[in-house]
């Protein structure tokens, strides 16, 4: 394949890149307006770079014809912050087979981590990308990891890339400790994952509120109450820096109240 070849190749898997990250950040947007714990810590994707995709098919046995048989051209990474939060997103995925995509096959490295230590859960899924020469059924892999487990797979990555996949064995056995450690702090934050969450949670519920309040604040500006307006100003300078969440909650009700007096004088 030439050049111009490979640029209408790739065209469909670019595009199930762009579609597959704004529905999973979707996801997890719609759950934090929600209020509501989000599995989904955030999102990446990429397409495959050529040379990839030739070692790949190359190493598969899959003519060049064939090459839309390689299953991660197109590949979607979803980072969790606990372990327990990949069987919730994989679970996710399940929930959509049928509708937007269609489940192919599971692969769970992390009940069975691969011999370098490398622990992730894999799904392939076949995705429809309408594109102007129609409908097509591309194979993408999504990839569900926690932090710690994506900062190791980058870092081998590297290294296989720069040894040409012959990592030295010093290297190798290095790497598989590291794979453990990294797979402990993962237990670790597991056994702390509600301490975590509640701080996380408070933490937000108290930047919203912290956001109603600016909102409202520069609502009566615009408005024209500017004597209003600094009072509540000074007022939220003094509570910010007590950091009552109680107190910011009842003056968030005290604007909003402000504000609907405003609009029924208009």
């Amino acid at each position: 394949m030439d050049d111009r070849s490979w640029e209408e190749f790739l065209i469909p898997y670019e595009q199930a890149v762009e579609e597959l990250k704004v529905k999973f950040r979707g996801i997890r947007k719609e759950l934090k307006k929600r209020n509501e714990y989000s599995p989904i810590e955030f999102v990446t994707g990429r397409i495959k770079k050529i040379s990839s995709i030739l070692e790949k098919a190359n190493k598969l046995g899959i003519p060049l014809d064939r090459l839309e048989e390689v299953e991660d051209i197109t590949g979607i990474r979803i980072m969790c912050q606990f372990v327990q939060d990949i069987d919730r997103v994989a679970e996710l995925v399940r929930q959509r087979s049928g509708k937007d995509m269609t489940l192919v096959y599971e692969k769970d490295y992390i009940k069975n981590e691969k011999p370098s230590g490398y622990r992730s859960h894999h799904i392939i899924i076949k995705y429809p990308v309408h594109t102007a020469q129609g409908e097509k059924e591309i194979l993408a892999e999504i990839q569900i990891r926690t932090l710690a487990m994506n900062f190791w797979a980058t870092i081998e990555h590297s290294l296989n890339y720069k040894y040409e996949g012959n990592i030295p064995e010093d290297i190798r056995e290095r790497l598989r400790t590291t794979a453990e450690a990294a797979y402990l702090l993962d237990t670790e934050m597991s056994e702390i994952r509600d301490e975590i969450r509640d701080a996380q949670q408070m933490f937000e519920y108290k930047s919203n509120i912290v956001s109603r309040i600016l909102q409202g604040i520069q609502n009566l500006y615009q408005r024209g109450f500017v004597v209003e307006a600094t009072e509540f100003q000074n007022e939220f300078r003094q509570m910010r820096a007590r950091g009552d969440v109680s107190e910011l909650r009842q003056l968030s009700r005290t604007i909003r109240a402000k504000i609907q007096e405003v609009r029924t004088r208009e």
